[in-house]
């Protein structure tokens, strides 16, 4: 049984925001704040990872400083975390003032061969897990032997490991433990099974993390700033399975009650979020979802809607990321499909009115103007607005009213109502 219990107890249902810039957490906040107004609390994770920190060129601290702001602004009185996103041994240092949230990124370890003698302790303390086991919620018990508990944890094991060094090293810095830890198994090849989830869960109760969000693989594909792709009947069966696995493993191991999903890059996947709601509704189970970059695209809609210089500014971002498609790219390679053919040239965008480029952008698939290739690569484009510097934060400043409006609704409007408000 794993007896380290968390500190803080995160809130049912939370949203990472992404706020590259540091001028968005109010408006990010004001969503919230709306649900708040409809009955249902979802609370902010302002997360922001090294690779974005250090692409624009900000500190940890800023993270903080913008949410605190947002918080005293408005009056928020429920819980708000800052999310050291993605942080492994090597990065993690800078964000453990600042950050009461902590994403642990095992993705190199996973599938790294186990230690064998590890392997065979885990094996020897959880017999259980190499036998049939019914979970309440599966249509089929789970079978497993020791081969196949065996194999699996090959693939996972060294990657649970991984995580608890993360841990401890984090739990040595803040001892009074107040922070969530959250662990994030999705960058990987396959999704996971049932029993592949239930042998990591016991496998991270062993290590004592006080895990209280998961991030699974799930099958399709989760592209940077646009809609999930792929079969939206089998991810609601293997949302659902990971749900009652959880649950299972909550009771079996003495994980935190409050252990949920995370899913990532979760903005934008609107087919997924009615299997999402019927799901958490159902079984009354809490959830994380990350919609980090999809602030960033509202702040160039922000700006195109402005149009003048606003406009001007926005079209010479897209000339720039067009111009560096293949670099902006790489980073991203795995979350992201750009076909350059059904790129618009700079000289067409250059071209266009305030409503042809945000018909573009923005994230509307009834409008016939709508873009995927265009969103997703402007998605990947921040980098091109950092080194803009002062001129692209001054026109944030400029056009606030503006840029705040279509911040908020897009959280609001498109990711916390169909998923947390909407009535079935």
């Amino acid at each position: 049984m794993n007896d380290n219990k968390p500190a803080i107890v995160i809130e049912k249902f939370s949203l990472g925001v992404g706020d590259r810039f540091a001028h968005q957490a109010k408006a990010q906040l004001e969503a919230c704040r709306q649900a708040e107004a409809q009955g249902v609390v979802v609370v902010p994770v302002w997360n922001k990872s090294n690779r974005e920190h250090v692409t624009v060129g900000s500190e940890p601290v800023s993270v903080r400083a913008a949410a605190d702001a947002a918080v005293r602004e408005l009056g928020w009185k429920h819980g708000y975390y800052v999310d050291a996103d993605h942080i492994n041994l090597n990065t993690v240092d800078r964000f453990l003032a600042p950050s009461n949230f902590f994403t642990l990124d095992v993705a190199d370890t996973i599938g790294k061969p186990a230690d064998q003698s590890e392997l065979a302790s885990f094996l020897k303390n959880h017999p259980e897990l190499t036998a049939t086991v019914e979970i309440p919620g599966l249509d089929e018990p789970v079978h497993l032997t020791r081969e196949t508990a065996g194999k699996a944890m090959s693939k996972y094991l060294a990657a649970v490991k991984d995580a608890g060094r993360i841990y401890r090293h984090i739990a040595a810095a803040k001892p009074d433990g107040r922070y969530v830890t959250e662990v994030s198994m999705d960058e990987t090849d396959c999704p996971q099974t049932p029993s592949e989830l239930l042998l990591i869960l016991a496998a991270i109760a062993d290590e004592k993390i006080p895990i209280q969000t998961i991030a699974p693989k799930f099958t399709g594909r989760f592209n940077k700033g646009v809609d999930y792709v792929g079969d939206v009947e089998q991810f609601e069966r293997e949302f659902n399975a990971d749900l009652a696995v959880i649950a299972f493993a909550v009771e079996r191991y003495g994980l935190p009650q409050s252990l949920k999903l995370s899913v990532h890059s979760g903005s934008d996947k609107f087919s997924i979020y009615g299997p999402i709601r019927r799901a958490i509704r159902r079984t009354g189970a809490g959830l994380h979802v990350k919609t980090a970059g999809t602030t960033w695209l509202e702040e160039l809609i922000g700006l195109a809607e402005a149009g003048g210089e606003g406009l001007k500014l926005a079209q010479e971002i897209y000339a720039d990321a067009y111009d560096h498609l293949q670099e902006l790219s790489a980073p991203y390679a795995s979350v992201i499909d750009i076909h350059s053919d059904e790129l618009p040239t700079p000289t067409q965008v250059n071209g266009w009115t305030s409503e042809q480029y945000t018909g573009a952008l923005r994230h509307d698939q009834k409008n016939p103007s709508f873009n995927p290739h265009f969103r997703q690569l402007l998605h990947v484009g921040y980098k091109i607005a950092a080194k803009k510097g002062d001129k692209y934060t001054g026109m944030l400043q400029a056009y606030e009213p503006i840029i705040s409006r279509n911040v908020t609704e897009n959280l609001f409007d498109r990711h916390i109502r169909p998923i947390f408000l909407t009535t079935d």
